[in-house]
């Protein structure tokens, strides 16, 4: 994948579709960027500007075009804590730290193994994040009373907010039988601000959340002091956001690879999520990784060019330096509307048919992965949902070890192994064989087995220990040379043949 589009890839239409897209995404990314700034208690505009720098950042450099990337609300639940209590400036300096570990796990390619995990997982993250989406909408419905207290909305301006949010669906959703020459997100958008500006309706907007008017981001050094204490405080937080951030970065990258039938670059990814936070850490941002959201947005129009992410981050920043006043007139209710349905387009709906055909194991992965991300957080779901899948994997593998009994000429009974023996099946291992009702000469023979562990080593020596104490003489055939090097009861037991014996290594197969 070259670092830039091709200018052969950009026709007219191509390049007006990508703009339209973009300038559709930096308008869902406002209300965004501010909501998750309030949750990590940061001025709107840190928000914001990790929106543009992370999401320009990655747009020119990432693995994956056509992803947006910004300010996320997985990673502001994780800064409250460390803001209230240590301040914004140690906020600055995990993002930093926070970027060179994306940077390493990059470089070290470790963004492959987000492609081990299970499908039922993604099933699970992705239905899980349609949901927060939907649930971080309805914040929106509450507004202060005389007090200044947070209260549902009732009457005329709940049903006023109602009323635009079915119409800017009903937009999104009809325009295309129409025409596709704009994309119905922007036209929903652009059609209920027009009709709530010169109809005087009056519903909550943009500005009633905070003012979105500002500058350049200013190059800034965290005002921590540089010693063990601070890294010992910063950490621990870095860790964990960049693990949450390029949790949701691959996921959802692996997610418009099936989406588009192509390939990113995970670990080109984790590079440029990396870089990007580095300089939002010193630029006054929150940080930020890749928001589904927005990516199903710029997707569902087509545009799945890197032009989409630049122009989202370029018409964000020019909405801040110029336009704030004119953004902060747009109704709630537009991006509300688009945002219900972009959790409606993103949950797999075909999942909750599928749940009656697949095994009940797969089916419980899809609900406690989706369950834990509404509850928690997306890494700690998707680490249990891998967990899980795990454990169901060895489960039904240590049933498969099995073992076919004969004789040979000189009345040996024989067994041969069939299936792995790892940590999981080594009890069922263990009750295949009888040794006080066996006769004096046994043989075990591996060919059609392997020993994957070191678990495994420990039945073969405990099993070698049991025929020994009664009396019997045991026989191994066609274990690996890795096998016979970690064996201790059992290693006089093995019976060599070079010509035919197996060469694999076990995960286990050097102690020291």
């Amino acid at each position: 994948m070259k670092l830039f589009d091709s200018c052969m890839n950009y026709s007219p239409s191509r390049i007006r579709l990508c703009l339209l897209s973009g300038l559709t995404v930096a308008l869902a990314l406002v209300p965004e960027a501010i909501a998750f700034a309030f949750v990590a208690h940061v001025h709107p505009l840190a928000g914001l500007y990790a929106a543009f720098m992370v999401g320009l950042i990655t747009a020119v450099f990432g693995g994956r075009p056509g992803m947006i990337s910004g300010a996320a609300g997985a990673l502001a639940v994780v800064m409250v804590a460390l803001v209230v209590q240590h301040g914004v400036e140690y906020l600055f300096a995990t993002v930093v730290l926070m970027g060179l570990l994306q940077i390493a796990f990059g470089l070290l390619k470790l963004g492959k193994f987000i492609r081990m995990v299970p499908f039922p997982v993604m099933v699970g993250f992705v239905n899980g994040l349609a949901i927060v989406i939907f649930l971080a909408q309805l914040g929106h419905f509450k507004m202060p009373d005389a007090d200044g207290n947070l209260v549902w909305m009732t009457g005329a301006p709940l049903w006023t907010m109602i009323g635009l949010i079915v119409l800017t669906m009903a937009i999104i959703y009809l325009l295309p039988r129409l025409t596709k020459a704009v994309p119905s997100t922007l036209a929903g958008i652009v059609v209920v601000s027009l009709l709530a500006i010169y109809a005087g309706i009056d519903t909550k907007t943009v500005g009633d959340m905070a003012s979105i008017e500002g500058g350049l981001p200013q190059f800034h050094i965290p005002s921590v002091p540089f010693t063990w204490e601070t890294l010992r405080i910063v950490f621990p937080y870095s860790l964990i956001l960049a693990a949450v951030g390029l949790i949701e970065s691959l996921l959802t990258l692996n997610l418009i690879d099936e989406m588009t039938d192509s390939r990113g670059m995970p670990n080109r990814e984790c590079v440029a999520q990396g870089s990007a936070n580095i300089v939002t850490g010193l630029f006054g941002g929150m940080g930020g990784c890749a928001m589904i959201g927005q990516s199903m947005i710029n997707v569902g129009n087509g545009a799945t060019q890197r032009l989409a992410g630049i122009a989202a981050a370029l018409f964000l920043l020019s909405f801040i330096l110029f336009a704030s006043s004119w953004i902060e007139m747009i109704p709630l209710a537009a991006l509300i509307g688009l945002m219900f349905v972009v959790s409606e387009k993103t949950f797999e709906w075909g999942s909750l048919n599928a749940m009656r055909k697949v095994p009940r194991s797969d089916a419980f992965v899809v609900v406690a992965v989706t369950v834990i991300t509404v509850l928690t957080d997306l890494a700690i779901a998707v680490v249990t949902g891998v967990i899980i899948s795990a454990l169901v994997f060895a489960w039904q593998h240590a049933k498969h070890i099995e073992v076919r009994v004969g004789r040979n000429a000189n009345g040996w009974k024989i067994y041969n192994l069939h299936g792995s023996l790892f940590f999981a099946s080594t009890a069922n291992f263990q009750a295949l064989f009888a040794p006080a009702d066996d006769p004096d000469e046994v043989v075990i023979d591996f060919r059609h087995a392997k020993v994957m562990d070191h678990s495994a080593i420990e039945a073969i020596d405990s099993l070698a220990e049991r025929y020994r104490k009664a009396g019997k003489r045991l026989h191994l055939r066609h274990l690996s040379p890795d096998c016979l090097e970690v064996l201790t009861n059992a290693r006089e037991m093995v019976e060599l043949d070079v010509a035919e014996d197996p060469h694999y290594h076990i995960a286990d197969n050097k102690l020291g």
